[in-house]
Protein backbone atom coordinates (compact mmCIF):
# COMPACT_ATOMS: atom_id res chain seq x y z
CA UNK A 1 0.00 0.00 0.00
CA UNK A 2 1.20 3.63 -0.97
CA UNK A 3 0.13 6.20 1.39
CA UNK A 4 2.33 9.03 0.66
CA UNK A 5 1.67 12.61 -0.58
CA UNK A 6 4.70 14.23 -3.08
CA UNK A 7 4.82 17.44 -1.49
CA UNK A 8 7.43 19.20 -3.51
CA UNK A 9 10.38 17.80 -6.24
CA UNK A 10 13.79 18.56 -4.59
CA UNK A 11 17.02 17.22 -5.27
CA UNK A 12 17.60 16.59 -1.66
CA UNK A 13 15.23 16.65 1.17
CA UNK A 14 14.42 20.11 1.97
CA UNK A 15 13.84 20.86 5.86
CA UNK A 16 10.45 22.40 6.02
CA UNK A 17 11.38 25.06 8.52
CA UNK A 18 14.61 26.19 7.38
CA UNK A 19 14.83 25.43 3.52
CA UNK A 20 18.05 23.71 3.78
CA UNK A 21 18.80 21.04 1.36
CA UNK A 22 20.20 18.02 3.39
CA UNK A 23 22.04 15.15 1.41
CA UNK A 24 20.45 11.17 1.64
CA UNK A 25 21.49 7.98 1.44
CA UNK A 26 19.47 4.67 0.65
CA UNK A 27 20.43 1.72 3.42
CA UNK A 28 19.00 -2.03 2.83
CA UNK A 29 17.13 -3.19 6.10
CA UNK A 30 18.14 -7.06 6.72
CA UNK A 31 17.32 -7.29 10.28
CA UNK A 32 13.73 -8.10 11.36
CA UNK A 33 14.32 -7.11 14.98
CA UNK A 34 15.55 -3.42 13.66
CA UNK A 35 12.31 -3.24 12.03
CA UNK A 36 10.33 -4.35 14.72
CA UNK A 37 9.68 -0.89 15.78
CA UNK A 38 8.74 0.12 12.71
CA UNK A 39 4.53 -0.86 13.46
CA UNK A 40 1.24 0.53 13.01
CA UNK A 41 0.97 1.74 16.49
CA UNK A 42 3.53 4.67 16.22
CA UNK A 43 2.75 5.46 12.84
CA UNK A 44 3.80 3.33 10.05
CA UNK A 45 1.40 1.96 8.91
CA UNK A 46 2.28 -1.50 8.85
CA UNK A 47 4.25 -3.89 10.68
CA UNK A 48 7.37 -3.34 8.71
CA UNK A 49 8.70 -6.75 9.84
CA UNK A 50 6.62 -8.85 8.39
CA UNK A 51 7.51 -7.83 5.34
CA UNK A 52 11.17 -8.63 5.27
CA UNK A 53 10.16 -12.35 4.41
CA UNK A 54 8.82 -11.14 1.02
CA UNK A 55 10.50 -8.07 0.42
CA UNK A 56 13.39 -6.16 0.16
CA UNK A 57 13.08 -2.86 2.44
CA UNK A 58 15.13 -0.09 2.10
CA UNK A 59 15.16 3.21 4.24
CA UNK A 60 16.19 6.59 3.39
CA UNK A 61 18.03 8.27 5.81
CA UNK A 62 19.72 11.79 6.25
CA UNK A 63 23.27 11.02 5.09
CA UNK A 64 25.95 9.27 7.48
CA UNK A 65 22.94 8.27 10.37
CA UNK A 66 20.54 6.09 10.49
CA UNK A 67 17.46 9.10 11.20
CA UNK A 68 14.81 7.27 8.73
CA UNK A 69 12.71 9.51 6.84
CA UNK A 70 10.72 6.69 4.62
CA UNK A 71 10.36 3.16 4.15
CA UNK A 72 9.86 1.57 1.18
CA UNK A 73 9.28 -2.19 0.53
CA UNK A 74 9.58 -3.97 -3.29
CA UNK A 75 9.48 -7.11 -4.52
CA UNK A 76 10.72 -8.51 -7.64
CA UNK A 77 7.50 -9.57 -10.13
CA UNK A 78 8.77 -11.38 -13.32
CA UNK A 79 5.79 -11.95 -14.49
CA UNK A 80 4.50 -8.21 -14.99
CA UNK A 81 8.50 -7.68 -15.59
CA UNK A 82 8.03 -4.46 -13.05
CA UNK A 83 8.94 -3.76 -8.90
CA UNK A 84 5.65 -4.21 -7.19
CA UNK A 85 5.47 -1.55 -4.38
CA UNK A 86 4.58 -3.68 -1.42
CA UNK A 87 4.46 -0.69 0.90
CA UNK A 88 5.86 2.63 1.14
CA UNK A 89 5.55 5.81 3.83
CA UNK A 90 7.32 8.48 5.22
CA UNK A 91 8.41 8.51 8.78
CA UNK A 92 5.15 10.11 10.92
CA UNK A 93 7.47 13.38 11.10
CA UNK A 94 7.13 13.35 7.96
CA UNK A 95 4.33 12.79 6.91
CA UNK A 96 1.38 15.26 6.43
CA UNK A 97 -1.61 12.93 6.86
CA UNK A 98 -0.24 12.73 10.20
CA UNK A 99 1.21 16.57 11.22
CA UNK A 100 0.67 19.74 9.97
CA UNK A 101 4.51 20.28 11.15
CA UNK A 102 6.58 18.34 8.84
CA UNK A 103 10.49 18.01 9.40
CA UNK A 104 11.34 17.45 5.71
CA UNK A 105 9.87 17.52 1.78
CA UNK A 106 10.81 15.29 -0.38
CA UNK A 107 10.23 11.97 0.99
CA UNK A 108 7.79 10.38 -0.82
CA UNK A 109 9.79 11.34 -4.29
CA UNK A 110 12.68 9.94 -2.72
CA UNK A 111 11.04 6.65 -2.16
CA UNK A 112 9.94 6.68 -6.04
CA UNK A 113 12.48 7.06 -7.21
CA UNK A 114 14.86 4.26 -4.75
CA UNK A 115 11.55 1.68 -6.74
CA UNK A 116 12.64 3.18 -10.43
CA UNK A 117 16.40 2.16 -9.51
CA UNK A 118 15.35 -1.22 -8.11
CA UNK A 119 13.49 -1.78 -11.03
CA UNK A 120 16.25 -1.00 -13.01
CA UNK A 121 18.83 -2.99 -11.06
CA UNK A 122 15.95 -6.30 -11.48
CA UNK A 123 16.25 -5.75 -15.35
CA UNK A 124 12.81 -4.20 -15.68
CA UNK A 125 13.44 -0.74 -16.96
CA UNK A 126 11.77 1.21 -14.30
CA UNK A 127 8.50 -0.38 -14.86
CA UNK A 128 7.03 -0.23 -11.27
CA UNK A 129 3.56 -0.80 -9.87
CA UNK A 130 1.41 -0.57 -6.68
CA UNK A 131 -1.69 -0.35 -4.87
CA UNK A 132 -2.48 3.93 -3.67
CA UNK A 133 -4.14 3.74 -0.39
CA UNK A 134 -7.33 5.40 -1.68
CA UNK A 135 -8.63 7.38 -4.65
CA UNK A 136 -7.83 10.66 -3.85
CA UNK A 137 -4.08 9.45 -3.60
CA UNK A 138 -4.23 7.36 -6.66
CA UNK A 139 -5.35 10.36 -8.72
CA UNK A 140 -2.59 11.85 -7.24
CA UNK A 141 0.18 9.52 -8.18
CA UNK A 142 -1.34 9.66 -12.02
CA UNK A 143 -1.40 13.52 -11.91
CA UNK A 144 1.87 13.99 -10.31
CA UNK A 145 4.10 11.15 -11.90
CA UNK A 146 2.14 10.64 -15.16
CA UNK A 147 0.92 7.24 -13.24
CA UNK A 148 -1.66 4.62 -15.35
CA UNK A 149 -4.37 3.27 -13.40
CA UNK A 150 -4.76 -0.54 -14.33
CA UNK A 151 -7.02 -1.40 -11.54
CA UNK A 152 -6.78 -5.38 -12.52
CA UNK A 153 -5.93 -6.69 -8.77
CA UNK A 154 -7.19 -3.90 -6.73
CA UNK A 155 -9.60 -0.55 -7.40
CA UNK A 156 -6.38 1.70 -6.64
CA UNK A 157 -3.98 -0.33 -8.88
CA UNK A 158 -1.85 1.79 -10.67
CA UNK A 159 1.31 1.66 -13.02
CA UNK A 160 4.60 3.81 -13.63
CA UNK A 161 6.38 3.24 -16.84
CA UNK A 162 9.99 3.41 -17.75
CA UNK A 163 9.89 7.24 -18.72
CA UNK A 164 7.92 8.62 -16.16
CA UNK A 165 10.91 6.15 -13.58
CA UNK A 166 13.49 7.92 -15.76
CA UNK A 167 11.79 11.53 -15.34
CA UNK A 168 11.42 10.40 -10.99
CA UNK A 169 14.85 9.78 -11.23
CA UNK A 170 16.17 12.98 -12.94
CA UNK A 171 14.97 14.49 -9.90
CA UNK A 172 16.17 12.90 -6.71
CA UNK A 173 19.53 12.48 -5.67
CA UNK A 174 20.98 10.53 -2.99
CA UNK A 175 23.95 8.11 -2.31
CA UNK A 176 23.44 4.39 -2.53
CA UNK A 177 25.23 2.50 0.37
CA UNK A 178 26.75 -0.47 0.47
CA UNK A 179 25.80 -0.30 4.13
CA UNK A 180 22.68 -2.58 5.63
CA UNK A 181 20.91 -2.93 8.92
Amino acid sequence: MINIIIDEFTPCLKDACTGELVQTEVIRVRRKSFLKKYNKKNGWYTNWEKLADENEIYALVVEGSVDIQGLIAVAKNEDMKAVYISWMCTSPENNKQITDDVRYLGVGGHLFAIAAKKSIDFGYDGYMYGFAANQKLLEHYVDVFNGEVIAVLHPHQFAIDEDGARKIMEVYDYEWTDEEI
